[in-house]
């Protein structure tokens, strides 16, 4: 899971209600490409390069987990969404909505569509003034010259007047302030290691993940489940519950975040499935004593995807060893999973469908997904 890098996107209206279409703008960049971390002022300019309107500009910095030219192909379609026609000519024109990616974290692209830092940049000062605002110490990775230095020094002399409009800061506050402790669930392949990371990004949160990739059963197990199925699932338990103790003993739950992209319990439901009944009733006995050890968690979140999607995203991710997973032993997994929701009665449950989501690589999806945490813990 790629960390969000933060991307300084300018912008220009000189048509129509320019402040309303800027806005129109940021609350939809929040919506399509990431968070809104930075608002200028906006600043009032003569058109640049050609006889037409006045300019109203800005510049917001935006947290985004996609690439540079994902960002770029979501701000074209804003663009046109907010009337922006493109001229075949490279002449100047008005334009109702105008956004570039000026700078992305000292990174240097250049592609035939896109160049970063904006090679113009330093030459204007409607992109510099809303820039300094938000962004006084940033540095220009070609020039190594601070977004101020560049200010100071550019050799732009038209004039520019601070707007009386301001432009607000969309987005709803997701604290998760009643909550110390979630535990994300979900079949394999749901996308629990994913949402687990990216809340533990956005929010600041210790992260927890499970070490399956250690276990030199799970292999194994794949080829020749009968034989491997006990050793695998008190492997699992006894890796599960060390790692549990020991990083929920590292941290103040009356003070960390903590997200886990697993519960202990899963254990049991996979044991169920897997084990034969006399050593799943071992099992069961050595796991109620060392359950009754761990910490519960707050939330338990369990991401519900149908087996299609399932085998479809195992599919995608590649594992040699899961390759062979049947639809059979995905649906028991489902199946054991809900029946141990519906007995618990003290720990609080949150089922999401997200059979026709893609929280990755959408990010609508990822705010429905927030918007029904936050109102699960409200």
């Amino acid at each position: 899971m790629k960390s969000p890098k933060t991307f300084y996107i300018a912008l220009g209206s000189n048509e129509g209600n320019r402040l309303e279409l800027l806005q129109t703008a940021v609350d939809t960049i929040y919506r399509e490409i990431g968070d809104i971390t930075a608002v200028s002022n906006v600043y009032e300019t003569p058109a640049w390069g050609f006889e037409g309107n006045a300019f109203l500009n800005a510049c917001i910095a935006v947290s985004s987990r996609f690439s540079p030219q994902k960002v770029l192909h979501q701000i074209l379609k804003i663009e046109t969404s907010l009337g922006r026609s493109r001229s075949a000519t490279k002449t100047y024109q008005n334009r109702s909505i105008d956004l570039d990616i000026i700078l992305m974290e000292g990174e240097v692209i250049a592609a035939e569509n896109l160049q970063v830092p904006h090679p113009e940049m330093q030459n204007r000062k409607f992109v510099l003034y809303p820039l300094a605002d938000i962004a006084p110490a940033e540095i220009h990775p070609v020039m190594d010259l601070s977004i101020a230095q560049l200010l100071k020094n550019t050799p732009d002399s038209s004039r520019i007047d601070e707007f009386a409009g301001k432009l607000l800061r969309p987005g709803k506050k997701f604290s998760f302030t009643n909550c110390q402790y979630i535990a994300i669930e979900g079949n394999i392949g749901a996308g629990k290691t994913s949402l687990s990371t990216m809340i533990s990004q956005d929010f600041n949160a210790k992260l927890i993940l499970e070490r399956f990739k250690d276990n030199p059963f799970l292999p194994k197990f794949y080829e020749d489940k009968y034989r491997y199925a006990f050793p695998l699932e008190m492997s699992f338990l006894a890796d599960r519950y060390q790692q549990l103790s020991d990083d929920l003993a590292q941290y103040d739950l009356f003070k960390d975040f903590v997200v886990s992209d697993y519960d202990v319990f899963k254990s049991l439901i996979f044991a169920k499935i897997t084990l034969q009944e006399d050593e799943y009733a071992l099992y069961d006995k050595l796991f109620r004593i060392m359950y009754k050890e761990l910490v519960k968690p707050d939330l338990y979140i369990y991401l519900y995807q149908n087996t299609e999607r399932l085998l479809e995203n195992i599919k995608k991710r590649g594992r040699d060893y899961e390759q062979n997973i049947q639809p059979e032993y995905l649906m028991e997994i489902n199946k054991s999973y809900l029946a141990f929701i519906k007995s618990q009665k003290d720990m609080k449950v949150r089922i999401i469908e997200i059979s026709n989501m893609d929280f990755v690589n959408n990010r609508r999806d990822y705010l429905s997904l927030l918007e029904e945490i936050d109102t699960e813990l409200s």
